[in-house]
Order: structure tokens, then C-alpha cells, then sequence
């Protein structure tokens, strides 16, 4: 038997097919997700909804459904489509970058902040085009782009949405499992992972936010934290109760646990940001255009471990104060050169992450790192192995949202009887 996973990304979709006894990735299929809109607003980022679901019929297609036990969804979380009575969408997907809510409401507060919520979440979206009377005449209700995707292969009339992904909407209870405000687009929502229904005869389990199904697509130990560096990073860790203060954010997970995970805006576009910065000094002084100064700074991290220098890699700002900027301090004729600057920053990186764990009272017996930030930099891996003081490994499996979509699924057709026993699956690669 075989497990089917895809995830909806912003900017891709992939899929792969899982053996459902050994955990082995049997295939990996991903397309470009070409959907976007053009759009006059330059707050409005919109995506097509009926490309991503043609999208999404060709990599099951490649797939190849022959003797699967079940299809598991994930998907880009916050965004938002509007479907009518009978589940067709009405509306393209608001995405989690279209920033609407943003614009200034009243008192000097934003949508969003009336709300008592982020830019890009689904709710603040809604609420933007309630007031504004941008919501369809016959929109019935309202739910992310993974979940229509299950809607729209199970021929559903109406949505069952994760916790996972219910939450990302914003104004949700993550202890009572249940959304704060009245809203008559507001989903129906499920804490279990459960078949929503059937594809050729196939259970499609309910989709999960692309954050949960990393996390489970990695992460084989309870006791375990997750990070992942791309654009921006994250850290992310399993807590039987919500975590105090304003600097990690509690998300549901299974109905019993919550996912604590503390976001960084920078992350890798601090080190891109660096890199940038010297590529621009280099072209400066040479004939031949370089393209890239990663391998540059790679060398020079090498035998670089230590450094007086410090940098705060907060320049963009964080979710709670976007005002906030980052900078380098405790400067000095001695560490003014590229390899402390480059190791600064490193640094800067993983302590932003390394701050908001330890704000959980947390000590891991593992990091498992993700993303291309972590996989492709092994400075930034042995940084931050020293700073948690624990091991590292590295899904052996880069697809990970896919692949703990398709464990999640396994739940949902009884092969597993918990989300723990599915993750005993995952593989790490060797170091």
C-alpha cells in the first residue's frame, strides 16, 4: 500500500507517494504554482484557484493512485477563497502576502488590528472586504486553498477545515478549538485527523497548515524541536500546554497538543542580505560579473568559530512590532572584517531562534533542521548545534509538508493509529 501527500506552496505544488509500511518516498513530483493574478492594487496579491486544482489533478495523475490507502493535503495557511452553496469558488485565493488589512481602518488602526489580528490571515482578509462590500453575492463561505482542493476532489458542498489550518484564519481559540468572532462565512472544523471523504474510491484526509505538516513530516520525537530557514525561519516544538508571552506563537496540532513555533521575518534573507552586500563590493572591482558569493562566504566560515562582533538580524522588523530594526554592534579595528561580519550574522540568526525556544522553558534531545537555509549551510548547522547544545539531523526527505500530509493521511485510514506511531516512518540523512 501507498500514501499520497501534495502541498499547495505560494509558488509551487508537490506531491509525492510514500510507502505506507517503511516510510520510503517512493516518488517526488513538483510543478510551478503559475496562478497569480495581475492586480492594479498594490496591496492585493491573488491567485487563481481553478489553476492550482488543474495543477493539482496533474501531479496525482503522475502519481499514480493504483493501490493507494489514502491522500493526505497541505498548503500555503492564512489565505482565503470564497466558495458558494454548492463548494464551487467564487473568488480568486486571497493569498497570506495579500496585505488589504494593512490599510489603515479607523482610530489609526488597521483592518487587521480592529480585528485583533495579523495582515494576510484569512479573517482580517474577510473583514477588509465586508466593510468594503468586495465579497461575493453568492459566497456561501469561506476556507484556505488546500482545503477547497479536498472539497473539490471529494465533490463536497461544503468545507471540513483542519485546526491546524483554522487557526491561521486568525481569531481562534487554539485551547477551545473553536473561531472567537460570529461570521457567517466561518467553516465548519474538525480536530481529528479524519477523511473528509473519497477520490476514486481513494479517503482524502482533511488538509493540514503547511507549518503542522513539516513539523510532522520531519520530526519523529515528541521531545524534538523543528527549524526551518528559508526566506524567513522558524522554530517549532510540541507542548501539552499553550506557552506564556508574546514572542511564540501557540498553534493547534492534534487536538490534545499544541505546536509552539517562534517566527523570524529575516531568517536566510539576512544572510541572502549579507551576501548581496558583498557580490555588489566584488563586481565592484572585478571584469567578470559574479553571480553568487555564497561559496565565498562558505570558505570563509570554514575555520571562522569565533567573533566579538554582534548582530541583530531584525531588519525587517517582527510580527508583533514591525517598527523594530536590526543592526550591528560592538564594532572594533579588529573584527571589522568579512569573516566576523559573516559570522555575525550567522549568529544573529540562529540566537533570534535560540531566544524564543528557550522563552518556552524547552530543552530539546534533538533539532531537526529544514529548509534550504539549513540544509545547504553547514556554518549555520554547527552554530547552531553549539548555541542548543544538542544534535542535529536533516530529514532525509526534502519534501517535508508533502510527506507529513501523506503520514497524516495514514491516520486518517486507520493504518496508524496516532500521529506519533506515523512518524516512527521518518528517515534522517546520514551526516
Amino acid at each position: 500500500m501507498k500514501l499520497i501527500g501534495i502541498d499547495i506552496g505560494t509558488t509551487s505544488i508537490c506531491g509525492v507517494c510514500v510507502d505506507a509500511e517503511n516510510g520510503t518516498m517512493l516518488k517526488s513530483l513538483t510543478k510551478p504554482n503559475n496562478s497569480f493574478i495581475k492586480s492594479e492594487c498594490a496591496y492585493e496579491r491573488i491567485q487563481n484557484p481553478e489553476e492550482i486544482m488543474s495543477c493539482v489533478y496533474d501531479v496525482i495523475s503522475g502519481l499514480d493512485l493504483t493501490d493507494a490507502a489514502a491522500i493526505g493535503f497541505s498548503g500555503q495557511m492564512h489565505g482565503i477563497v470564497y466558495v458558494d452553496k454548492n463548494g464551487k469558488a467564487v473568488s480568486p485565493l486571497y493569498t497570506w502576502q495579500d496585505e488589504r488589512a494593512a490599510e489603515k481602518y479607523k482610530d489609526g488602526k488597521s483592518y487587521a488590528q480592529t480585528l485583533g489580528c495579523f495582515a494576510g490571515y484569512g479573517l482580517a482578509t474577510d473583514f477588509y472586504n465586508e466593510i468594503n462590500g468586495l465579497i461575493p453575492d453568492d459566497a456561501a463561505t469561506l476556507c484556505t486553498i488546500a482545503d477547497y482542493a479536498v472539497m473539490n476532489l471529494c465533490g463536497l458542498k461544503k468545507p471540513l477545515v483542519h485546526i491546524t489550518n483554522a487557526a491561521s484564519l486568525g481569531c481562534f481559540d487554539v485551547e477551545k478549538n473553536c473561531f472567537t468572532l460570529n461570521n457567517p462565512r466561518i467553516p465548519e472544523v474538525a480536530a481529528e485527523f479524519k477523511a473528509a471523504g473519497l477520490y476514486n474510491g481513494v479517503p482524502v484526509c482533511v488538509a493540514l497548515g503547511d507549518n503542522q505538516a513539516s513539523f510532522i513530516g520531519s520530526v519523529s520525537g515528541s521531545d524534538d524541536a523543528l527549524i526551518n530557514v528559508g526566506t524567513g525561519s522558524q522554530i517549532s516544538w510540541l507542548t501539552e500546554a499553550p506557552v506564556k508571552g508574546d514572542i511564540v506563537e501557540n498553534r493547534p496540532f492534534d487536538g490534545k497538543r499544541y505546536l509552539a513555533a517562534g517566527c523570524a521575518l529575516c531568517g536566510g534573507r539576512a544572510y541572502a542580505m549579507l551576501e548581496g552586500f558583498f557580490r555588489g563590493i566584488a563586481n565592484l572591482a572585478s571584469e567578470n560579473e559574479i553571480k553568487s558569493f555564497y561559496p565565498y562566504l562558505d570558505k570563509l566560515l570554514e575555520s571562522k568559530t569565533e567573533t566579538t562582533l554582534s548582530a541583530d538580524c531584525r531588519f525587517c522588523g517582527t510580527r508583533n512590532d514591525p517598527s523594530i530594526r536590526g543592526g550591528v554592534s560592538n564594532l572594533s579595528e579588529a573584527n571589522f572584517t568579512p569573516a566576523d561580519f559573516a559570522l555575525a550574522i550567522l549568529n544573529g540568526m540562529a540566537g533570534e531562534l535560540y531566544n524564543m525556544y528557550k522563552s518556552g522553558g524547552k530543552s530539546a534531545e534533538k533539532l531537526i533542521c529544514s529548509g534550504n537555509g539549513m540544509r545547504k549551510n553547514a556554518a549555520l548547522r554547527r552554530i547552531t548545534s553549539d548555541m542548543f547544545g544538542c544534535e542535529i539531523k536533516i530529514p532525509l526527505y526534502a519534501e517535508e509538508a508533502s510527506y507529513g500530509a501523506a503520514l497524516a493521511a495514514s491516520v486518517a485510514c486507520g493504518i496508524n493509529k496516532n500521529i506519533d506511531e506515523a512518524c516512527r516512518l521518518i528517515k534522517y540523512r546520514e551526516n
